[in-house]
């Protein structure tokens, strides 16, 4: 039997990906004029970012704590080894309610075998890594093999990104007020990334191409083996821009190859339209 991989929808993974891995989504909850949507199941990214737009600013919430109760307690009763790769806790409390559900879990069933990895990972770079676990998982590697690797994949992935407007990170606490400035006017565009889990502000440049050029040269500075790994970028409701940084990505990098995917509803909601995030690896697996 192999190993049941879970992630939640924060990993900007799109419905077929579940599907086609047999993996288990968990998705978080986005909350819009007083209604209730399950990301990527009932609200899609483009209804959230017109939302937005109109002046509507969503709320979003954690995974439903049923819905760990109902997956893991079946795992339990079937004897099937499992892994939640979860979304950072830095970013939601998703990753605690599971592991607070899977002790209730294990009470009753004490051999139940599950690991819960706190990726710190955000959007497609935590995407990435539940990628390489389901790969794993479909060719049968042990679950220490694949919790191994995803701890591995999660503590090595950078994650750059840059928004439109970072008031929208500011409201929902995602960076300080402080730290969240207007630069529309001025042409001035945020870089920020993760360091362990939180979202960090690194430079303003002001206009888009030479951003799109720090980028790449920021990736030449941290990364490591692009022939031989998987880019992400992610994109909010601007697959243009995203496929211009996937050209120079694979013109300069040389990458192997370079996924794009739209962010989710859930991230969304935080970051606005406008969003644009790559991530890769600075160290392989050896």
């Amino acid at each position: 039997m192999t190993v049941k991989i879970m992630a939640d929808s924060a990993c900007d993974l799109p419905l077929s990906f579940y599907e086609e891995n047999d993996a288990i989504l968990f998705p978080l909850k986005v909350h819009i004029n007083d209604t209730e949507y399950e990301d990527l199941r009932t609200i899609q990214p483009k209804e959230v970012y017109d939302q937005i737009r109109a002046g509507n600013l969503p709320k979003t919430s954690q995974a439903s704590p049923a819905g760990f109760k109902e997956v893991f307690t079946e795992l339990a009763e079937n004897k099937q080894d499992g892994i939640y790769i979860a979304f950072s806790s830095q970013l939601s409390g998703t990753y605690q309610t599971a592991v607070m559900i899977a002790q209730q879990v294990k009470e009753e069933y004490p051999d139940f075998n599950l690991s819960i990895i706190d990726t710190k990972c955000a959007s497609l770079g935590y995407g990435l890594v539940v990628m390489e676990a389901a790969r794993m998982a479909k060719e049968n590697f042990s679950k220490e093999e694949i919790v191994k690797a995803v701890q591995f994949h999660s503590q090595h992935m950078e994650h750059l990104f840059t928004v439109d407007d970072l008031d929208h990170l500011a409201k929902g606490g995602r960076v300080s007020k402080a730290s969240a400035f207007v630069g529309g006017l001025l042409n001035i565009k945020p870089l920020l990334n993760v360091e362990d889990g939180k979202l960090v502000p690194l430079e303003k440049i002001r206009g888009k191409k030479k951003l799109l050029r720090r980028i790449v040269e920021v990736m030449k500075e941290r990364g490591v083996g692009f022939e031989n790994q998987i880019v992400g970028i992610s994109q909010a409701d601007d697959f243009e821009t995203a496929t211009e940084m996937k050209n120079m990505i694979m013109e300069e990098l040389k990458a192997k190859e370079v996924i794009i995917t739209s962010i989710g509803a859930a991230v969304g909601s935080h970051t606005g339209p406008g969003t644009i995030a790559i991530f890769f690896l600075n160290k392989l697996p050896s």
